[in-house]
C-alpha cells in the first residue's frame, strides 16, 4: 500500500461580486493539475440548501448557517487528506472564522487570494447579478479583508480576468512555505 498524497488547496476570497467565481473556474481551465471547484454557491444553486424554504422563513438560515458553514468547511479538509486538489471561492465573514479555518486546514498546503474591487464596481455588480441581497456587497467590502493576510492579492476591476489567472498560476507555481496560513497561525 502506498503513502497517500495530501491535496494542495487555493482558496480565493473576497466581497461579495468581486468576481471569485469567475476567477475559480477559469483558473480551473487553465492549470495544469485537475481541481475541484468548490462553493457556497454550488449548495444554493444545486439545491442542496432548502432555498426556497429559507426564503419563506419556513426555516432560519441564521440557525442553519454555523453547522453548514461548519460541515463545509469540514469537507474542505475531508476532500484534500482523500489527495484532490481544490480551488475555493469563499468569503471569510469574521475573524473568527478565519482563526478556525486557519486550525482546521492545518498541515495541508493552500494557497490562499485576495480579490479585491472597489466598492462602486462591486455594487454595480451586485444589483446586475439581481441575486445578492442589497447591501451585501458594501458589508463584506468593509470587513472581509481587514483580518487576513494572503499569498497573492489580485484586482478584478484593474485587470482581466485572464491576467488575473496568470498571474494566480504563476504565483501559485512559485509559491513558498511558510504560506499565509502558516504564518497566521504562527499568530494564535
Amino acid at each position: 500500500m502506498t503513502a497517500q498524497t495530501i491535496g494542495s488547496i487555493i482558496l480565493i476570497h473576497g466581497a461579495s461580486s468581486a468576481g471569485k467565481s469567475t476567477l475559480a473556474l477559469a483558473a480551473q481551465e487553465k492549470i495544469d493539475i485537475p481541481l475541484l471547484h468548490i462553493s457556497l454557491d454550488l449548495f444554493i444553486d444545486g439545491r442542496i440548501l432548502p432555498m426556497q424554504r429559507i426564503r419563506k422563513g419556513e426555516f432560519s438560515w441564521q440557525a442553519m448557517r454555523p453547522l453548514v458553514m461548519d460541515g463545509l468547511h469540514q469537507s474542505w479538509r475531508a476532500l484534500a487528506m482523500a489527495g484532490n486538489n481544490l480551488i475555493i471561492d469563499h468569503i471569510v465573514e469574521t475573524e473568527a472564522e478565519m482563526d478556525k479555518l486557519v486550525r482546521l486546514l492545518s498541515g495541508i498546503d493552500v494557497f490562499f487570494v485576495g480579490l479585491h474591487c472597489s466598492l462602486a464596481e462591486l455594487e454595480r455588480r451586485e444589483i446586475e447579478r439581481g441575486n445578492r441581497r442589497k447591501g451585501e456587497a458594501r458589508t463584506d467590502f468593509q470587513t472581509v479583508h481587514s483580518f487576513t493576510t494572503y499569498d497573492l492579492e489580485l484586482n478584478s476591476e484593474l485587470a482581466s480576468v485572464e491576467e488575473n489567472v496568470n498571474r494566480l498560476i504563476g504565483a501559485w507555481r512559485e509559491r513558498e512555505r511558510p504560506n499565509a496560513f502558516d504564518r497566521m497561525a504562527s499568530k494564535q
